[in-house]
């Protein structure tokens, strides 16, 4: 929620917070005695700030068929828009002089609300938060702004103005046809168009209870307020019942399948992967984080992928992969937390390409996680990867409302603390263990592919035509490279034409 500056903060709201701050108990008055027990992640320390993360472990996923982008746009009604106390606009004038805000984040399983603030304005600002998601106002003029921008996000944000993002999205929606996590987390253009207020107090009813719920807190906080707050939460949410959906495996793919988004734009993105059936959870997490590193680590200039295609060759901005979800990575170096799925993908991401080396550009990739594959890492890279990511695990987690979000996710996972249990993890891990893991889940043959282009419908049919794809420089290059170019502009491109397909960009999450 952006903050604004207001002339003059109303004598109302003035009023609200000094009673807050004079009473500590006046945003508890509501729990009662003998509630029942929430789940909780707390993590205390000797901050002056506190952080909230509170999450329900409800989100996109749940979308009733028909309503999809309805757990996104309640979420945003919640941090967004008004309590049944006070309006949008006196939040904002009652936020501005804490130098604080509320957000929230709406991803397939979970929807978290997180937001920090000074311990001399913990009081008010409990009160102003916990009346926004306990005592949501509904109003109708929120609910149009709110339903409006997230339109306005999958059309002109996410389809007009950012190919990679589009390319990536599309993608997850690709792969997951037909399954619950098969629609953007904001939701479809139409369905979006369909929400009335009443699908969000449904949804909310349904789903913001006792049972979903688990509250985050980091800081400098007393000792009694985490008690009180989970007792104000346990006494004002219904019980419920867990939100957790029934996941079917996702359609099988067969050879390539491929969809050209055709769109107006001077790059070409591509985007392919498969499903991915580890979690953190799971035994051979750590080794496929490992290979993750080495093969595609995000916004580095170290790995292979980068080096084999940026580096000697100069093909585009960055080629990177990923075993997590890891929206918005246009815009930030480290994925944000609170993402957690129980099914996740293997992704290589290919950022633009001159749409003349596009053929090109997927034909490198594939042949290299081909080659990737067959050969594994070696004794050097190995030890140099595991180096790397054992003191990097710490800048996921360099603020405090990063480690509370990571201790979340540990507890939806059922791992220990994310630091220890990664260092812990890769100290034990074996180059011969890596190398299995990618055998074991790695494949360059069964790939859904979503390519972002100007000329859809020639690249569709130069692919399925297996046509020689000569990449062209603008400078000389080492001989050894030439020749394995003549390999690469020739690798045979395995499609299945019954699932290749142009998809016009305003057809892209429209339904």
């Amino acid at each position: 929620m952006k903050l604004k500056r207001s002339k003059r903060i109303s004598v109302s709201i003035m009023v609200l917070i000094v009673m807050a701050l004079l009473s500590p108990g006046l945003a508890l008055s509501q729990a009662g005695k003998g509630s029942p027990k929430v789940a909780t992640v707390l993590l205390p320390n000797s901050s002056p700030l506190v952080s909230f993360r509170i999450l329900f472990n409800a989100g996109a996923a749940s979308d009733p068929k028909g309503k999809e982008g309805v757990a996104a746009l309640t979420a945003s009604m919640l941090s967004s828009g008004g309590s049944s106390s006070m309006s949008y606009e006196q939040i904002i004038e009652a936020m501005y002089p804490m130098a604080t805000g509320f957000g929230s984040q709406t991803d397939k399983e979970m929807t978290v609300f997180f937001g920090t603030t000074h311990l001399d304005n913990l009081q008010a600002y409990y009160k102003i938060i916990s009346d926004m998601l306990l005592s949501p106002g509904w109003r109708e003029d929120d609910f149009k702004r709110l339903k409006e921008d997230a339109i306005n996000f999958l059309k002109v944000s996410l389809r007009g103005n950012n190919d990679e993002e589009l390319g990536k999205e599309a993608l997850y929606d690709f792969i997951y046809e037909g399954h619950p996590y098969g629609h953007h987390n904001t939701g479809a253009i139409e369905s979006l168009e369909r929400l009335t207020i009443e699908d969000l107090k449904a949804f909310y009813k349904t789903h913001y209870t006792n049972a979903n719920f688990v509250l985050g807190l980091a800081g400098g906080y007393r000792a009694d307020f985490a008690a009180l707050v989970e007792a104000d939460f346990a006494a004002r949410l219904p019980a419920g019942k867990s939100a957790k959906v029934t996941l079917p495996e996702p359609e099988k793919i067969e050879k390539l399948e491929m969809k050209v988004i055709e769109k107006d734009t001077l790059g070409t993105a591509i985007s392919f992967g498969f499903p991915l059936p580890v979690t953190r959870s799971d035994e051979d997490w750590p080794a496929l984080l490992l290979m993750q590193s080495y093969f595609g680590q995000h916004r580095s200039s170290n790995s292979y992928l980068y080096n084999r295609m940026r580096e000697i060759r100069g093909l585009n901005y960055g080629d990177y992969a990923y075993i997590e979800y890891f929206p918005r990575g246009m815009f930030q170096f480290q994925p944000d937390p609170n993402l957690g799925r129980r099914q996740q993908i293997f992704q290589v991401w290919i950022r633009p390409v001159e749409p003349k080396n596009g053929l090109f550009a997927l034909r490198i990739a594939l042949y290299e996680l081909r080659k990737f594959v067959s050969e594994g890492m070696s004794k050097e890279d190995f030890e140099a990867t595991r180096q790397f990511l054992t003191k990097n695990v710490s800048s996921l987690t360099k603020t405090q409302d990063a480690q509370l979000g990571y201790a979340l996710d540990s507890r939806y996972y059922g791992i220990g603390r994310f630091n220890d249990y990664v260092r812990d993890r890769l100290s034990k891990l074996t180059l011969e263990q890596v190398n299995r893991a990618i055998k074991k889940y790695l494949q360059a043959d069964n790939i859904k592919i979503v390519v972002v282009t100007k000329n859809a419908e020639a690249f569709r049919k130069a692919a399925l035509e297996n046509a020689p794809s000569p990449i062209t420089y603008t400078a000389p290059m080492p001989k050894e490279i030439l020749e394995e170019d003549k390999l690469i502009e020739k690798y045979k491109l395995d499609f299945n034409p019954k699932a290749v397909e142009v998809v016009p960009i305003e057809k892209v999450f429209q339904q």
